[in-house]
């Protein structure tokens, strides 16, 4: 059997491994120039920046087992538990930033990056996945892990039936900042700050995470203001950003910041099953297994169990 799978964050390559080590054909491809999704980590000079999720919790029997063999491999370690009073909860980080973590997951699997799929449809008892190149790849079974409304206009041409509270579903947007500074920053330990004021949803310094040599932060805005200054100037929109950064920032002297955006960012409803099939096409990320790294990775393994069971 052969398996496209679409997306190479943490559900795409979750449900690749599985289907994979099943010994089926999987090729995984997906838009960017690597993998790890809504999880990435950049350099700036020195500093190693996690600009999208900054950390995971693990509430469930099964992510637990996963978190721990991750432990157990070196890629991840527990950063904190919990922000100002904390909570006892631990919050897991990838050892040298996230995409540590997605890049142990996609070894070993057919992945191709800088592959932008235009749609999917019917090719006789297959699904052929055509790209914008205009190559085209056959599958048996396609899992599509991206955003809701991407995996929707890649199946226009289908006749799924999908049902509407899954086409319907939305995304809160983030602007974002990451700024390298020198200097003492006013981030406290352990380097993470939720909801600390009226812009910033979260602020992390990742040199006090241990994923970064020098001192950069990582800022990014909440729902409401990305989604206020989404369509505004996006130089004016960054000054903005910076601004309200000066608290955060403090004395430290900038060093370099670069504007970062996720239109795409967090579902603000999810399908109550973790994921969603019929004829050979699987639905699966974050929006069905829950808003989080630990749903998405769970929404992997239905999805490949889904596949298996096919």
């Amino acid at each position: 059997m052969k398996v496209v799978v679409v997306g190479a964050g943490f559900s795409g390559l979750t449900a690749a491994r599985h289907i994979a080590a099943a010994g089926h054909e999987v090729v995984v491809l997906d838009k960017g120039r690597s993998s790890g999704g809504r999880c990435a980590t950049r350099r700036i000079g020195a500093a190693v920046v996690d600009h999208g999720a900054q950390f995971f919790t693990a509430r469930s029997d099964e992510f637990t087992a996963q978190v721990q063999q991750w432990l157990s491999d070196g890629i991840a370690y527990e950063w904190c538990r919990g922000f100002g009073a904390g909570d006892g909860h631990p919050r897991y980080c990838g050892t040298n930033g996230m995409t540590t973590i997605t890049k142990h997951l996609a070894q070993g699997l057919d992945v191709r990056c800088a592959q932008m799929v235009f749609n999917i449809e019917r090719h006789g008892k297959s699904w052929r996945v055509r790209m914008d190149d205009g190559t085209h790849i056959d599958a048996d079974q396609v899992v599509v892990t991206c955003p809701v409304p991407q995996t929707i206009s890649l199946l226009v041409n289908t006749e799924l039936g999908i049902p509407d509270a899954i086409r319907t579903i939305e995304y809160d947007k983030t602007i974002a900042a990451l700024v390298v500074v020198e200097g003492v920053a006013v981030v406290p330990a352990p380097g993470g700050v939720q909801d600390g004021d009226s812009t910033f949803s979260f602020v992390a310094d990742n040199l006090l995470k241990g994923v970064s040599p020098v001192r950069a932060l990582t800022l990014h805005c909440n729902a409401a203001f990305s989604e206020t200054h989404w369509w505004n100037d996006a130089t004016v929109t960054h000054e903005l950003v910076m601004s309200a950064a000066r608290d955060w920032i403090g004395d430290a002297t900038v060093v370099e910041h670069q504007p970062k955006r996720w239109r795409m960012a967090t579902p603000r409803t999810t399908w109550p099953e973790r994921c969603w099939s019929k004829d050979g096409i699987v639905l699966a990320g974050d929006a069905f297994g829950g808003p989080r790294i630990e749903g998405a990775v769970l929404s992997g393994f239905a999805a490949a169990q889904r596949v298996l069971d096919y």
